[in-house]
């Protein structure tokens, strides 16, 4: 390609927010653990062999009396999120990292047998609670097309006084 000559409108996403398609016959809700399968579709978070996390579902999907993709879920795919942990915390386990037990709970290493990285404890919020950085675990994993916003190439043109 050559290089501009006029101005170009460039797509562009923060990479927050994802839309994934749905599993069939599945049902993802709102502020749940969303992974992806090795088909690439999105499931609740999991103990399952081949799973990645994706992100924290912004709203309910439910694809259950649909087909694989009929519908999407967005996920937010950074931040800190608050979930349960399985089993009691103790200030020692900031820092950690902390892997699915389900859609709406996270266990270290010992406590599961899949590893499916969510993320690293952040802050102990209590025996059974932890907020949790998923930012490192999902984008690690695979990326999909992401929403994008276009933006316009300047109507006017500008030019410098004093």
């Amino acid at each position: 390609m050559a290089t501009l000559t006029s101005d170009r409108s460039t797509e562009y996403s923060l990479g927050d927010l994802l839309s994934i398609p749905v599993a069939g016959s599945t049902c993802i809700y709102a502020g749940s653990l969303v992974c992806v399968n090795a088909a690439g579709y999105a499931v609740p978070a999991a103990d399952t062999a081949g799973l990645l996390i994706a992100g924290v579902a912004t709203a309910q999907c439910d694809n259950g009396a649909g087909s694989d993709g009929d519908l999407s879920v967005v996920v937010r795919r950074r931040g800190r999120y608050r979930f349960n942990y399985r089993g009691a915390l103790t200030q020692d386990a900031q820092g950690a990292k902390v892997y699915a037990a389900d859609d709406q709970t996270v266990d270290d290493g010992a406590g599961v047998t899949n590893d499916i990285l969510v993320g690293v404890i952040d802050k102990v919020e209590g025996a059974g609670e932890c907020w949790l950085s998923i930012d490192a675990a999902v984008l690690a994993g695979k990326t999909w097309a992401e929403p994008t916003t276009t933006t316009a190439a300047p109507t006017t043109t500008t030019t410098g006084g004093a």
